[in-house]
């Protein structure tokens, strides 16, 4: 087992890592910014070593100075959380070149999924249902082309894509070529690669959303699915497990088909198979993330796994000492994303308690928000015996939860788990656009 970890990470992320390695009786190194020299994670690791400028490409996102701060530190793993250098196969490479262990899948397997369209291939030959789409396109015109064969609505998406960046609907021919450049644009800066395919839009459809953990004895363990269809830009907001829409027979199937495309990328650690799922129960592969999940919580509170521990065991060549047997989900959890709608200084804090009540968040009274990175300020987290009481605790704990001296988007969060929809789990990834529309 490794006796320090580097976390190339900030945030909540950070200090949920850190929190893990603490009670594996692992020693951590902290990664910071010059912007995030007062922030939480770099005071609770046991070191902390400033690698850059505020800007994310003069400091989470320079691989060498990262894997030199772990190299100088005596570190011997580097867990990269999720953004910044997470799925950055360049990264797990470079680690493996100077020795350091990257807590994460190969280099090779973070490069074969990241290629969206390649990805796509690999699950068709494999078995897995894809959502009817194309190869990678050479341009907007043969966009319009492929888009009349599959019939409008479509979506752009980045071949290299994630997070929800250089994705757009295009509802008509009119649309297509500004839409194109848009996109192309936006995944070029985004991720260095600005190819593109096209993927028939459907709709009404659920985000369903597979945990899995393999060991690199080959096991694979799916730790239930999660309800992901409440998103915003493509920015998933709230996140439940286990899924109101998938019932016992399902989720058999839906972690069997997760299993194949893990094994078929010859997967090792701990990523998550994304699936549309139709009004009929038929369901189709969207991608697989390389990394751990912002929403993993859910997945942990309702299987009593920690993930976060299991991906630093597996980078040990700790086998699973579980199997897909003994994964039972029971209760049910959800997740909140709590963001900033803007800067500014926290000059008040309160997070609610109780009984499976929790606020993952790096915030701290009189802590400035700095305004270069992602707007996630924390997630709230409840679980509960029924997914009614769970809402319950919820609506409570959101009412409770007071982040003063910057806009944020609390007051959205209660009106979605307010809503009559949302109580009847009968909603699909348009919810938000009839909730504010």
């Amino acid at each position: 087992m490794f006796t320090k970890i580097l976390i190339a990470n900030r945030g909540e992320i950070a200090i949920r890592i850190i929190r893990a390695c603490k009670e594996m009786g692992i020693s951590t190194v902290a990664v910071y910014s010059q912007a995030d020299k007062e922030s939480l994670h770099v005071a609770l690791a046991d070191q902390a070593v400033c690698i850059g400028g505020a800007r994310a490409e003069e400091s989470y996102l320079d691989a060498r100075r990262i894997a030199g701060a772990a190299l100088a530190t005596g570190a011997q793993a580097i867990h990269p959380g999720y953004g910044f250098l997470a799925e950055n196969a360049g990264f797990a490479a470079l680690c493996r070149q100077y020795g350091l262990v990257f807590i994460g899948p190969p280099a090779e397997t973070i490069s074969k999924m990241g290629d969206k369209e390649a990805a796509r291939q690999l699950m068709q030959a494999n078995g897995v249902p894809v959502t009817p789409g194309t190869d990678v396109l050479q341009g907007a015109r043969e966009a319009l082309e492929q888009a009349e064969a599959l019939g409008y609505p479509v979506l752009l998406k980045a071949s290299a894509g994630g997070g929800g960046k250089g994705i757009r609907r295009v509802d008509g021919p009119q649309e297509m070529e500004r839409a194109y450049q848009t996109a192309s644009q936006e995944a070029e800066k985004a991720f260095g690669d600005g190819r593109m395919y096209l993927e028939k839009y459907l709709a009404p459809v659920k985000h369903i959303e597979v945990q899995l953990l393999a060991d690199q004895a080959g096991r694979t363990v799916c730790l239930g699915e999660r309800e992901c269809s409440i998103q915003k830009n493509n920015q998933k907001l709230v996140e439940e497990s286990p899924s109101p829409a998938v019932s016992p027979e399902l989720r058999q199937r839906l972690m069997a088909t997760a299993a194949k495309a893990a094994k078929a990328a010859g997967y090792v650690n701990a990523g998550t198979v994304e699936f549309l799922l139709d009004k009929d129960g038929g369901f189709y592969f969207m991608e697989m993330n390389t990394r751990l999940q912002v929403e993993h919580p859910v997945s942990e509170l309702v299987t009593g796994v920690d993930i976060v521990k299991w991906q630093i065991r597996i980078a040990a060549g700790v086998p699973l000492d579980f199997t897909q047997e003994d994964i039972q989900v029971r209760g049910a959890a959800i997740e909140c994303r709590i963001n900033a709608l803007g800067a500014g200084k926290v000059d008040f804090f309160h997070t609610p308690g109780g009984p499976w009540v929790r606020f993952d968040t790096f915030l701290y009274q009189g802590y400035d928000i700095p305004p270069y990175y992602d707007s996630m300020l924390g997630k709230m987290i409840v679980f509960s015996s029924t997914r009614e009481e769970a809402i319950r605790k919820m609506q409570s704990a959101l009412c409770e939860l007071v982040v003063g001296g910057t806009r944020n988007n609390i007051e959205s969060q209660i009106d979605i788990v307010r809503d009559p929809r949302f109580k009847a789990g009968d909603y699909y990834t348009d919810f938000m656009q009839r909730l504010e529309g």
